[in-house]
């Protein structure tokens, strides 16, 4: 019986030791959150609904195109690069009804868990716990969409701003992979893959990613010939792609369109960014003149080799990491604004930890942790509240949606939003004279959670109408263009979208001037259609946009909110 229970107690020892080991091993913790992604995009999830939530639809109408056999920029204008929609169509076709803000928000971790392993490995030779310290935080950021930033008060996840999170994830492994990967092969390697991935993801994450390299082949902490090794594997895979596809010239023709739109100075840019996260820029600031203030106690350098060893220090990694991320947040709307800021942190943390006698010590750490701590807390903070308030929430009657009508939010806003479509298709009048008067019913219209819970029952009446237009006149619509920002139709109803036509229609920002062959392609689409509820001043925009599109078709009013212009 002792031997017995001596066993029993044994056994649970060795267990926990195995869970101990396991904690410890950044590998198990990077296959962990793996598995954990995979299962979450099999089950039929509903998340809480958040600000501009529609912005989800880019994705899926971009997944619906791709299936087609459309190539994103060739056949199709795009205001982001091509690599996250195709990530998320083949996460889609693995994983067909996982819920779309979990399907976007991982659709780069094919890319990024692989490169935080490698990380970790090399790490880990030297330090498990450093290993540790970053790819904790890491799959933190990556785990919910969550932005570090709320545009509205109630409790949801943001189903916006996924490929500005996933440039400021790709960032933090490109600055640790700088920072923390001595072996030059496997240097070369992960800056070449993060590079491709960012220019491939968004161009203004290539142009601070270039910037980061570009510094640490300045400091000495890499070789130039190895930056020109990175960037040479990055020209030739775009060139075999050039020479597959077309979609690398093509890509670099949506920029320079997306540069011709989007002409603004930098300098209101940056303020904003300070604005909005002052909680980061405030302390890193502070940060900066007390670590230039310890290296001039020091003692400055006297050679131009003092100097580069200087620049290769946390304060000058801090100082063009900062300088390098804010630049990059300077053209987003949602993001995890500044992550990239911890694989610096870290080494000046630990190596400030360790100057016990050094009087400016405890204002170093303290500083540095007020840095790092807003973004850890408000990301934690974020989900969580969203978490925790489900429960209570439910859905609305959504029954042709799919994947994308699987939300659900507070009982007074379903019931609110419910209330609006009817208003709204009672109240026509009074919201074209707003569009007259060129505003929206609301400043933060877009961001309103309750707004984008009616727009998902706009959609509902649209593909119902749809359905009862299509059985009473026994014809079959070949496709759709709706005169609104993004448009699920075809995707819901399995129908063939436009060539040419954007994906996410953005007047001033991502709608390039129309084209002889934008205009056919809408003529050989069978159904034009225009939202009511509400009449905007973008939706009219738009309307204004492709009025082309209209001549010779004929008007139906299709439901309550919505007019349908028939390719007779």
């Amino acid at each position: 019986m002792a031997m017995s229970e001596t066993g029993r107690r044994g056994s649970q020892l060795g267990g926990k030791g195995i869970v101990a080991r396991l904690a410890g091993r950044p590998f198990a913790w990077i296959a962990a959150f793996a598995a954990m992604a995979a299962v979450a995009l099999t089950l039929p999830l509903r998340l809480p609904l958040g600000p501009n939530a529609w912005d989800t639809v880019v994705y899926l109408d971009a997944i619906q195109r791709i299936g087609l056999g459309q190539v994103p920029t060739v056949d199709f204008f795009v205001p982001i690069g091509p690599l996250g929609f195709y990530l998320a169509a083949g996460l889609d076709a693995l994983f067909p009804d996982a819920q779309p803000m979990l399907l976007i928000n991982w659709a780069l971790l094919p890319v990024m868990l692989p490169v935080l392993a490698l990380l970790a490995g090399e790490v880990s030779r030297r330090s498990r716990p450093q290993a540790l310290a970053l790819t904790l935080p890491f799959l933190m950021f990556a785990a919910l969409p969550v932005n570090l930033h709320g545009l509205y008060p109630h409790p949801g996840f943001d189903g916006y701003g996924f490929y500005n999170r996933h440039v400021a994830l790709l960032l933090y492994l490109l600055i640790a992979t700088l920072l923390f990967v001595p072996r030059r092969a496997l240097r070369i390697a992960l800056v070449a893959v993060l590079m491709l991935t960012l220019f491939l993801t968004k161009v203004t994450g290539a142009v601070s990613g270039t910037l980061l390299v570009g510094y640490a082949a300045l400091a000495g902490r890499m070789r130039f010939r190895d930056a020109f090794a990175a960037a040479a594997i990055v020209l030739l895979a775009l060139g075999l792609l050039e020479v597959a596809t077309g979609l690398s010239s093509a890509y670099l023709s949506d920029i320079l369109t997306l540069l011709s739109l989007n002409t603004g100075t930098l300098l209101p840019r940056f303020l904003t960014v300070a604005s909005v996260k002052f909680n980061v820029i405030g302390p890193s600031l502070l940060l900066i003149v007390v670590l230039a203030v310890a290296a001039w106690r020091d003692g400055l350098p006297a050679t131009l080799s003092g100097w580069r060893a200087l620049a290769d220090q946390p304060v000058g990694w801090f100082v063009l990491g900062l300088a390098a991320l804010a630049l990059f947040e300077t053209q987003n709307t949602g993001s995890l604004e500044f992550i990239g800021l911890w694989p610096i942190l870290l080494p000046l943390l630990t190596g400030w930890w360790r100057r016990r006698e050094d009087r400016m010590r405890p204002l170093v750490l303290v500083l540095a942790l007020a840095v790092a701590l807003p973004s850890a807390v408000i990301c934690v903070e974020r989900g969580m509240r969203a978490l925790m308030g489900a429960p209570t929430y439910v859905g609305l009657d959504l029954p042709d949606l799919g994947p994308l009508g699987r939300v659900e939010m507070k009982p007074d806003i379903a019931a609110r939003a419910a209330a609006m479509l009817d208003h709204y298709a009672t109240h026509q009048e009074a919201y074209s004279d707003l569009v007259r008067r060129d505003i929206l019913p609301s400043y933060i219209l877009y961001s309103e959670i309750d707004f984008q819970a009616t727009w998902l029952l706009e959609i509902q009446q649209a593909v119902t109408a749809i359905r009862n237009w299509e059985a009473a006149n026994k014809r079959e619509l070949n496709g759709f263009f709706t005169f609104d920002f993004v448009d699920p139709l075809n995707y819901l109803m399995e129908r063939t979208p436009p060539r040419v036509v954007p994906v996410g229609v953005d007047p001033g920002r991502s709608t390039p001037v129309l084209e002889p062959g934008t205009l056919e392609a809408l003529r050989r689409t069978d159904a034009i259609l225009m939202p009511k509820c509400p009449v905007t001043t973008q939706r009219e925009a738009i309307r204004e946009h492709f009025a082309a599109a209209l001549n010779g078709r004929e008007p139906v009013a299709l439901a309550p909110c919505w007019d349908m212009y028939l390719r007779k």
